[in-house]
């Protein structure tokens, strides 16, 4: 556990610039700093830049239930989970295709990311009126372009055409904004990671101190290939994860399961992560919790408080379709799904050596009422962890979980894909090769787990790198808008009430009613 990196930051409250900054105690890990009154031009901006990262582990639109209805529950290997009893709106929403325009998990998502970009837009705008140009202010407007770059591309895959509002908010008539096309959406993204990319730096490292987690050129360079890869932009895909690759910062690590483990957070495969806290004592002393509840709403929950095998909320279990089309010889799978009633397979398999209660109904009385659980986030569970916060059951077990948001795989696998449609299939099943090398333990290509997969012809390759994307990032928040993006939402979601306009939620009704009709509905809904 992350014990020694505990954060407290002295702002000058007292200053007017600094009263509209939004209240973050803690950022990331580095010891306490103080701001004297020369400092105060670029303080004032970087206290809102830890504003953006404080948001990012506190708005439910980001990091807890609502970023998991829309990136995670909504595809086919993901479900709801919790129990019958707790949610039940959100499977007839996200796990049945029947969208709401007006609950609050959709209208929570919209709200926050117009927070965040809300709180870029103030930024950029500190920037601009105190012709800040120094080194240090750059970086951190580099930071901001990317914050907003990341709510605005969340917004355009979710949505489609949304208003881009690229000013403060002062006033609500101020936010009475019509909607853009995608198009202008996705240039408004390109013109933020191109300052992104520009003055963020190589490593964390540059900002002065120990900054794990802070953003740097290789995260916006992997955004901005996502980006691209969502509109078939390949060549600018293929370069810009060869700049991420050849930066020489990121590795994959040599055992899978160690990725999710608490000593694997912030490790060489992340690029970027949301940091998570709680130290010795936090489930009794606030000051000691700057944590997230993105680990403890998907931990094993089994109905009351304080009872064994209680560890969290139970969302985003993986589905029996899920389990049953996973091919049994890769050890990702047991990596991945965590079995009730069976062992965590102990450390090789990235467990703790304990059996999971057995699963009962639905509803859970008389054991649990999942089959499966997501052992991604299991793995950082740590028993000894939850006895040193003292969340040992209950609702707060896992708030030090960090949120992995892009991770060097990933990065791979774009490569892969983006290569094969450019028609270099050797590129594309070296690329393979590397994710799916790691997978089997790296037995090179004689073995017969995870099998080496040669390219043959580019419909097979292609074939092959969705299926690889769906073992090795499984869980994570990706299957659904890549099998939007790939034509294949139709065919694959189809039986589980998924039709076409289902690819864009519609626009929360308060949005709508609120701007007195600017704001215009999603065509299909």
């Amino acid at each position: 556990m992350k014990r020694n990196k505990i954060v407290y930051w002295s702002l000058l409250a007292a200053i007017p610039l600094l009263l509209s900054v939004v209240s973050c105690k803690k950022f990331l890990d580095r010891k306490p700093l103080t701001a004297s009154l020369e400092d105060l031009n670029q303080g004032a901006l970087e206290s809102r830049v830890f504003g953006l990262y404080s948001n990012l582990r506190n708005l439910a639109g980001f990091s807890l239930l609502p970023w998991l209805d829309f990136h995670s529950i909504r595809d086919d290997d993901a479900q709801k989970g919790s129990d019958i009893n707790d949610g039940a709106e959100v499977v007839t929403e996200f796990d049945t295709y029947q969208y709401s325009k007006d609950d609050w998990a959709p209208n929570t998502y919209w709200n926050d990311h117009y927070t965040m970009i809300n709180a870029t837009n103030d930024a950029v705008k500190l920037v601009d009126s105190l012709k800040l140009t120094d080194a240090a202010s750059l970086r951190n407007l580099g930071e901001v372009c990317f914050f907003r770059a990341y709510a605005y591309f969340e917004l355009v895959k979710t949505y489609g055409d949304v208003p881009l509002i690229n000013f403060p908010i002062r006033k609500a008539s101020d936010g009475v904004v019509a909607k853009s096309p995608a198009a202008t959406i996705y240039a408004f993204i390109d013109s933020n990671l191109r300052v992104a990319a520009q003055y963020l730096p190589l490593t964390n490292t540059e900002y002065g101190g120990n900054y794990p987690g802070r953003l740097t050129k290789g995260a916006a360079n992997t955004l901005w290939a996502q980006t691209y890869l969502f509109r078939q932009n390949w060549s600018q895909v293929i370069g810009l994860c060869n700049q991420v690759i050849n930066s020489g910062q990121y590795a994959l690590l040599s055992e899978f399961s160690d990725i999710w483990r608490d000593a694997g957070e912030n490790s060489a495969e992340s690029i970027w992560e949301m940091q998570a806290y709680a130290g010795a004592g936090a489930a009794t002393n606030s000051a000691l919790d700057y944590g997230s509840d993105f680990g403890t709403s998907q931990q094993v929950r089994r109905n009351g408080a304080s009872i064994e095998w209680n560890l969290g909320w139970g969302w985003n279990t993986p589905t029996d379709k899920l389990e049953a089309e996973w091919p049994a010889d890769d050890p990702r799978k047991g990596k991945t799904i965590l079995y009730s009633g069976q062992s965590d397979g102990g450390p090789t398999m990235g467990g703790f050596g304990a059996t999971i209660p057995a699963y009962s109904n639905p509803s859970g009385t008389g054991g649990l009422a999942q089959k499966f659980w997501n052992k991604k986030l299991y793995t950082g569970n740590d028993p000894a962890i939850r006895l040193s916060t003292g969340w040992i059951n209950g609702s707060g077990a896992a708030r030090w979980i960090n949120h992995r948001i892009l991770r060097y795989a990933d990065v791979i696998l774009m490569l892969a894909e983006a290569s094969n449609e450019t028609g270099n299939g050797v590129v594309a099943a070296a690329n393979l090769e590397k994710i799916r090398s790691r997978a089997s333990g790296g037995q090179g290509i004689t073995r017969t787990i995870v099998p080496y997969i040669p390219f043959t012809t580019q419909a097979a390759m292609r074939q092959a790198i969705k299926n690889e994307r769906r073992w090795e990032l499984a869980m994570e928040g990706h299957r659904f808008y890549d099998l939007v993006r790939w034509g294949d939402a139709v065919t694959v979601l189809g039986p589980l009430g998924y039709t076409n306009r289902a690819r864009f939620y519609p626009i929360p009704q308060r949005a709508i009613d609120l701007s007195g009709g600017v704001i215009k509905q999603n065509p299909e809904w």
